[in-house]
């Protein structure tokens, strides 16, 4: 993982309407591109001897490759668009960081348990969906199995079959109310949540079709 970060230093005179047109459309239109999976915009605080205000966006790209991408491909036109609009009347820098390690404090309002079976286990998906990637434990659910049957045929889904020796391993999940309805909309309509019980004994919200 990779962060792409750009400094601004933005004149007072000019700094309402820049702000308005980084929130609006600049940033928008990086995140368009398709290259990165999300952004921060932050004001760094701080007097400059120069005067104005200075800001930061970083963009996290999941690797080096999609990033040169981006100076190849986009970057040279949204740049001339920035110069276009404001020149003259900022200073900006780039850096780019790379993703070492990161931890995360598990939060107190995480209750829900989800098994997870599919996509929701690869991590650039968890950081689209919840903007965090997740820490889950394995566990298996009893009676079920993959189903032959797929969604758009390329989805996998649940099929119950009550049988003792059947069962399904997968990752399981603790989020936060808020978190399991940003779940509920990447499933979207072709899938419920449905109560489950792991082989471990807990409860848990699993996906499944609508056949």
């Amino acid at each position: 993982m990779y962060i792409y970060n750009v400094t601004t230093n933005i004149e007072e005179t000019a700094h309402d309407s820049w702000l308005q047109w980084m929130k609006e459309t600049h940033i928008p239109q990086v995140l368009s591109t398709g290259k990165f999976l999300s952004a921060k915009f932050t004001k760094v605080l701080v007097e400059e001897d120069m005067g104005g205000y200075t800001y930061s966006v970083q963009y996290t790209v999941p690797d080096k490759a999609t990033l040169d991408r981006y100076y190849e491909e986009d970057a040279p036109a949204l740049i001339e668009s920035i110069q276009k609009k404001f020149a003259g009347q900022l200073v900006f820098f780039k850096t780019e960081l790379e993703v070492v390690d990161e931890y995360f404090v598990q939060r107190a309002t995480a209750t829900h348990f989800l098994f997870t079976y599919g996509t929701l286990q690869e991590r650039e998906v968890q950081l689209g969906v919840f903007a965090r990637p997740l820490n889950g434990f394995e566990d298996e659910l009893p009676s079920y199995i993959i189903s032959d049957q797929k969604i758009a045929d390329l989805y996998p889904t649940l099929q119950h079959t009550g049988k003792a020796e059947d069962s399904i391993k997968g990752q399981v999940y603790t989020l936060s109310h808020q978190e399991l309805q940003k779940a509920d909309v990447y499933e979207g309509e072709a899938y419920e949540r449905i109560e489950i019980q792991l082989a471990s004994g807990k409860k848990a919200w699993a996906y499944i079709a609508k056949f």
